[in-house]
């Protein structure tokens, strides 16, 4: 595995000529190491497709919104890349209006509506990078995405 996010983009830009030169944001999904290697798994398993934020977290950090098209690195919970995702839809959502068919995509759990929830107020209310936390109706940046690689 290439040891810097430079060498890992260019491993897959040899692997796929037509990449971006520029190299995509890295993160990991969850808040802990094992939160991210378990939620890394169910990404190259190809149970997960989709995840979630809080917009209130953005809106704390500055950070810009995900965008469709746009590629990112996915680290493991020891900050290596293991993954390259491709988001393909973002939606702005209020807490209590996800569906079901998002939290299935998510591929937590028992992927339920209500295994969703119960997880993801509990995440942000412990979690949260804004001071509001959490509010029933809160806005939640919903994205789905495709695996391109590995196997993509």
């Amino acid at each position: 595995m290439p040891s810097t996010l430079d060498d890992f983009w260019t491993a897959r830009r040899r692997e796929r000529p037509g990449l971006p030169t520029a190299v995509p944001e890295a993160w990991s999904f969850g808040a802990t190491p094992e939160q991210a290697d378990a939620l890394l798994r169910l990404v190259l398993d190809g149970v997960k497709v989709g995840t979630a934020s809080s917009l209130w977290d953005y809106e704390a950090t500055g950070d810009p919104l995900p965008a469709a098209d746009e590629l990112s690195i996915v680290t493991d919970g020891s900050g290596a890349p293991r993954a390259v995702i491709e988001t393909t839809v973002v939606r702005v959502v209020p807490f209590d209006q996800v569906g079901a068919d998002h939290a299935w995509a998510e591929g937590e759990g028992d992927r339920t509506l209500e295994y969703w929830r119960r997880v993801h107020e509990a995440f942000w209310r412990a979690h949260s990078e804004s001071p509001r936390g959490f509010a029933p109706d809160m806005p939640v940046v919903c994205e789905r995405f495709q695996l391109l690689w590995p196997n993509g």
